[in-house]
């Protein structure tokens, strides 16, 4: 069986992370369901989590990521500038892959697999 590796990408701004994997699956599944409590759902993380996680993305860029309907359960959506972002991470994310082909592919060769817990 081959050991597969998968290079994860994480943006870091000043020094202070901003942005990785985690948050952009958020916005895909925010723009998916139109929903932040669904988003936050489907990664197992509450209302809260979710809501401040895209609070704090919406502060951090110059144009906010995620536009919200007023009112209760009034749902919320990928701005023009989100799905920027969301498209230009999964194309350095991409981008990344491809230069670090080789080098994955020899340290795959090397990894050890986790081994399976084994019962008593």
């Amino acid at each position: 069986m081959v050991t597969e590796l998968r290079l994860t990408l994480r943006v870091d701004v000043d020094g202070h992370p901003a942005l990785g994997h985690g948050k952009i699956r958020l916005l895909e599944h925010l723009e998916e369901t139109g929903s932040i409590s669904a988003a936050g759902r489907a990664m197992s993380m509450s209302y809260r989590r979710a809501w401040l996680l895209i609070d704090a993305l919406n502060k951090q860029f110059s144009a906010p990521l995620v536009a919200t309907k007023p009112g209760g359960g009034g749902g919320a959506h990928l701005t023009e500038a989100g799905q920027t972002v969301v498209r230009c991470y999964r194309a350095a994310e991409q981008d990344a892959a491809a230069g670090a082909k080789a080098a994955l592919d020899e340290l795959a060769g090397m990894v050890r697999r986790p081994q399976k817990a084994s019962r008593s």
